[in-house]
């Protein structure tokens, strides 16, 4: 695995370690926000209280913790995102260059995704929580020497959030709840030549590279319907948060000069997009209960990455044409005695994109999640979650170019790429949490 960078943190109590983030979940989704779930592949958590975690998927399910409550944790990601093909330099403008291998191995880099939830029963009718995690983050990186590296050869987009969350119990039977989040985000592209080039630049020299920071607010709403004591179900909606990330450009892609050493200012709008979700919970015997969940996201919203820069005007980044994602999951809890509770569950992801908007820098395909888990109550007051998760990705086809103009101009400096991405993920997690 290449060395990390520092680039995924989030501002957490304790000193909690932060590190570089993987895409786990669709396009550069994070679905990793609490060990406790992550034992059941996430499944049902919009209809979940397990811990002060629930606030984070349905702020709703506030209203079923008692007390004060306090959840801490991480989960270790261990991507496994390998690239391979070849990169025919005789569809460039130059028919002379030479076809190329092109490939690039664990180019996702492995995290730590720290986690901190707080929850406080004020009254039997009113709670509040804070919670602070992250909702999407990715990062890839295949090096200056990949040969398909005009189309790019690097891509990040971080985020950090914080929520502050209420909810109300209505009556017996329904519950709902909202917050406000708090969303710090950061992004980057980038674009070098390859080794064989048309203008004989030195191999690495970029050809756009852009990056830039923001912050905005968002907003999430959530209910809970207790249909009896044996079953419930949840639905929460999160909002788009659109981010303007401020920065500069470089590179000869964007009228900077090809010797890449010329800056210009300015900006790149970047919409995270609207998440929904459908969960239920059924107590089947005192010992097993089972849940399930669909989630959809807005992805359709991700249209492009566009520079708008103060002196050279609007220059195209990347054309992305994302399509909506959803996730279906079931999984099953089994309580083995009062003290130790078991976990599993299975998820399928669906693409964010189609096989003609695929890339190098955001190889997303399907992924299929293998789940196991465990709880251990130490004392009435703390208790232990651990989880693991298996991801199969879907061997999926690349070619770029993809045919809109941008992915033209790239492939006429060094030529066409076609290959495919394979890939597998490990996913650990740890999580504890005290009730006062």
């Amino acid at each position: 695995m290449k060395t990390n960078k520092t680039l995924l943190s989030l501002a957490v109590a304790c000193s909690l370690v932060s590190t570089s983030a993987a895409v786990n979940a669709a396009g550069f989704q994070l679905a990793e926000y609490s060990a406790t779930g992550l034992g059941r592949a996430y499944a049902g958590e919009a209809a979940m209280a397990d811990n002060a975690s629930a606030q984070w998927r349905n702020p709703a399910m506030l209203t079923y913790l008692e007390g004060t409550q306090v959840s801490v944790g991480a989960i270790y990601v261990n991507p496994n995102v390998d690239v391979k093909g070849e990169v025919d330099g005789g569809k460039s403008m130059n028919p002379t260059l030479p076809k190329t291998r092109a490939s690039s191995s664990d180019f996702a880099h492995d995290a730590i995704i720290p986690n901190l939830y707080i929850s406080h029963r004020y009254s039997d009718e009113l709670a509040i929580g804070f919670a602070v995690g992250t909702n999407y983050g990715m990062e890839t990186d295949l090096g200056k020497d990949f040969a398909g590296s005009h189309f790019g050869n690097e891509a990040s987009i971080i985020t950090k959030e914080v929520n502050l969350n209420l909810a109300y119990q209505l009556n017996e039977k329904v519950s709902v709840g909202g917050g406000i989040r708090y969303v710090m985000g950061e992004g980057s592209f980038g674009a070098t030549a390859p080794e064989n080039n048309v203008f004989g630049l030195p191999q690495g020299t970029a050809l756009k590279y852009m990056e830039g920071e923001d912050t905005a607010w968002g907003w999430q709403l959530g209910t809970a319907w207790q249909i009896n004591e044996q079953h419930r179900l949840g639905f929460t909606y999160k909002s788009a948060v659109d981010l303007k990330l401020e920065g500069y450009a470089t590179g000869a892609g964007f009228s900077l000069g090809l010797a890449g050493d010329k800056r210009d200012d300015g900006s790149m709008k970047l919409s995270l997009p609207a998440t929904a979700e459908i969960a239920s919970f059924h107590q089947l015997t005192n010992k097993l209960a089972v849940h399930a969940s669909i989630n959809w996201t807005d992805w359709s919203s991700f249209e492009k990455l566009e520079a708008n820069l103060d002196t050279y005007g609007t220059k195209m980044v990347k054309v992305e044409n994302w399509k909506d994602n959803y996730r279906f999951a079931i999984g099953a809890t089994y309580q083995v005695d009062p003290k130790l509770a078991l976990r599993t569950g299975i998820a399928y992801d669906t693409s964010a994109v189609s096989d003609k908007n695929r890339t190098i820098t955001i190889p997303e395909t399907d992924r299929t999640w293998l789940s196991l888990g465990a709880s251990y109550e130490f004392t009435k007051q703390l208790s232990l979650d651990g989880g693991f998760t298996y991801i199969f990705a879907k061997d999926a086809p690349i070619t770029e170019s993809r045919g809109y103009k941008s992915d033209d101009d790239a492939q006429k400096i060094g030529g066409e790429f076609v290959g495919e991405t394979t890939g597998n993920v490990w996913l650990i997690g740890v999580q504890a949490n005290y009730k006062f």
